[in-house]
């Protein structure tokens, strides 16, 4: 195919080798994926929820039933190719954390022993100013950002070094960090490295694992609702290098329900009134949202979902004055198992009030886990 006039192409290099899968906070989520992995590998569950292990591609015309997998199409990197490693504030295995997870049952949890308790955290880029929750018993102590990030840089290439791995990509597995709104700092790559080396407080620590993935040639995904990849210097350093940055939280439970439901109001043009949402949920993400700080990071990216799918400015009948109203509460007895109650007051022909309510009993990590990958 020929290359459009002033368009250059892109090389892509071929999946081979080993790929390091660097996961900063070896929590749920990280434990649940690596633990998830081991066992499909080993034939002791199905992927289901991933869409590259089980998502099909149509080709040509439907008569003509051609539809590949993901996997198949696409040349993916194997499961068999992947090398787990990351970082932690506590210096638990990934096995330890796992069982204290209590996300994947027990018997299972034991079949993938051997490769969850050769995974130990390095030290970890934590300060308790950004995840007022948590404190950390495991973490890197530096002179300024710029060393911490300097760190991760030395921990990015011994890993790769001593696993053999050819190619990395990093995913943010950590907590919620509190609301940061982009300031000066975050304008310039050059304004983002002076702000580093004088360890400037808006930066916070998401970002320093982002500058160094990138400074190191690994591109970076971000599995929180954190301001991390959304600001000018973080996309200006991705273009330097050349790498994709992506991410804005995995959105795999109640967000997972307004991307599916706004757009059905906004196909049959249906008003929306008020959205009330409500969570419960008992593992250490729901501890680190039970703080305003937090809270609100997470808060503010729900109701981004609704007004990037809505489009208030072109509809301002249908969607311009709704109410959104979001509470998320720490029960610690349901560990990971997470509920969600939506309320959504809508309206129809000439204006008349309808409601739909969901209550989605799911799992946080079993959720979120496949969508890593």
């Amino acid at each position: 195919m020929d290359t459009p006039a002033g368009s250059t192409r892109t090389a892509i290099a071929p999946a081979s080798g080993k790929l390091a899968v660097l996961l900063p906070g070896l929590g749920a989520v990280a434990t649940t994926l690596i633990g998830g992995v081991e066992a499909v590998k080993r034939g002791l569950a199905k992927p289901i929820g991933s869409l590259t292990q089980m998502g099909t591609v149509r080709l040509g015309k439907r008569t003509e039933h051609r539809s590949p997998l993901v996997r198949e199409l696409v040349p993916l990197a194997r499961l068999d190719d992947l090398c787990f490693g990351g970082w932690d504030l506590f210096p638990d295995s990934a096995f330890e954390s796992a069982a204290h997870a209590k996300v994947i049952e027990p018997a299972l949890l034991e079949q993938v022993r051997a490769p969850l308790e050769a995974i130990h955290p390095m030290a970890a880029v934590f300060s308790s100013e950004y995840v007022k929750r948590l404190n950390g018993t495991h973490v890197k102590q530096a002179a300024s950002k710029r060393a911490l990030g300097e760190a991760l840089r030395e921990d990015i290439r011994r890993f790769m070094k001593e696993n053999g791995c050819s190619r990395a990509v990093m995913v943010w597995c950590a907590s919620t960090e509190i609301y940061i709104e982009p300031t000066a700092v975050h304008a310039s790559l050059a304004a983002f490295e002076k702000g580093l080396a004088e360890s400037d407080p808006a930066i916070a620590p998401s970002m320093i694992y982002a500058w160094a993935a990138l400074k190191e040639g690994v591109p970076f995904a971000n599995g929180a609702p954190n301001l991390t990849v959304d600001i000018p210097a973080i996309v200006e350093l991705a273009r330097k290098q050349r790498l994709p940055v992506a991410g804005k939280d995995f959105k795999t439970g109640q967000t997972l329900m307004k991307t599916v439901i706004a757009p059905m109001l906004k196909a049959r043009m249906l008003g929306l009134v008020g959205w009330f949402s409500t969570n419960i949920l008992g593992n250490r993400d729901g501890e680190v949202l039970d703080d305003p700080g937090s809270f609100k990071t997470k808060e503010v990216s729900k109701l981004s979902v609704l007004e990037h799918i809505l489009q208030p400015h072109l509809y301002p009948d249908l969607y311009g004055k709704f109410d959104h109203k979001v509470s998320i509460h720490y029960y610690r007895p349901r560990g990971d198992n997470k509920e969600g109650w939506d309320n959504i007051d809508i309206a129809g022909w000439l204006g008349y009030p309808m409601q739909i309510k969901v209550n989605f009993l799911c799992r946080d990590s079993i959720l979120a886990a496949p969508y890593e990958h």
